[in-house]
């Protein structure tokens, strides 16, 4: 390929022919001299180069930021887990306060629960001089978690221990309250005897399968020789308004001719408690308590229970 430029003037005329390797290179002359006029990289390098300088500014002030508050957080954990570590140790310092008295209570309940004895420790004792918490050790997020989860472990033993100990406590306290002793009224006095007497309506002999306390004062109690459970409370031929109670081991106590009864069918009472009024219902000649004892269903004589102290 050739281009050729023919010029005709009125006294001059020429032509030029150019090929294409010279046609290609004056193009590229041209352009070079062009861009090197024009510089039009001068003006776009300038504004990249300030967008990218306040890019590079905004990103080194938020990573400071964010730095900042990294290392606020970690100081801030850090007395965290240091103030929880000192908790953890409170806590096992309670625990084994825990443990000694469980001991004593074992100890003075006479209970033999081989459980319940963890600690030997004498005594609580502690001192030492003050530090703040800063100087305090670091001790790892994880440490601290094992030894929360420890502690957790010892809490849940010691709290089944310590129900152990509860229950059998309590089966030591109701074991006393059960044990009937005493009078069923406060006050007055023993209107009759358990056994063969004359009958007050008829006059014949016949058996008397309780003890009567009589007594004239106004709204005078009945009140329960043991705790147990209410059997029976309401009316029942020959008794009037009756009281029965069932104490365990086969021993029940009954108290008739009540004005008024205060306590239903399996209510739990304990030794003392007001259970009815003192009255004279029933098959009866005058304000009473009619008092019973019976063991396996058969009555026994009362005597032996009002006279003898209580546990």
């Amino acid at each position: 390929m050739s281009l050729t430029v023919f010029y005709k003037g009125s006294k001059v005329k020429f032509g030029v022919r150019l090929s294409r390797r010279r046609l290609l290179s004056l193009s590229a002359i041209l352009g070079v001299g062009l861009l090197a006029l024009s510089q039009p990289w001068q003006y776009l390098g300038g504004l990249d180069t300030e967008q990218v300088r306040s890019k590079i500014s905004a990103e080194q002030l938020a990573l400071a930021a964010q730095s900042e508050v990294v290392q606020q957080i970690k100081a801030d954990t850090e007395k965290k887990l240091t103030a929880m570590t000192m908790q953890l140790g409170e806590m096992r310092a309670q625990l084994r306060h825990l443990d000694l008295m469980s001991e004593r209570l074992a100890q003075t309940a006479s209970i033999d629960v081989s459980d319940l004895q963890q600690s030997n420790a004498a005594t609580n004792a502690m001192g030492g001089p003050e530090a703040s918490i800063l100087d305090a050790p670091k001790v790892p997020a994880s440490d601290v978690i094992a030894d929360i989860d420890l502690l957790l472990s010892q809490l849940a033993d010691k709290q089944n221990q310590l129900s152990t100990l509860e229950s059998v406590l309590l089966r030591h306290h109701i074991s006393a309250e059960s044990f009937v002793a005493g009078r069923p009224v406060d006050g007055g006095w023993l209107s009759s005897h358990y056994g063969i007497r004359k009958d007050p309506f008829n006059g014949t002999p016949t058996m008397h399968s309780g003890i009567d306390f009589a007594n004239l004062a106004e709204d005078a109690g009945v009140f329960a020789t043991g705790a147990g459970v209410v059997t029976w409370s309401g009316e029942r031929y020959g008794y009037g308004k009756l009281i029965e109670i069932d104490h365990g081991g086969g021993l029940k106590t009954r108290y008739g001719h009540c004005a008024e009864l205060l306590v239903n069918e399996g209510d739990v009472v304990t030794r003392g408690q007001q259970i009815a009024k003192l009255g004279s219902t029933g098959r009866s000649t005058g304000p009473h308590v009619h008092y019973e004892v019976l063991r396996n269903g058969r009555h026994i004589d009362p005597s032996q229970y009002v006279y003898r102290e209580a546990q």
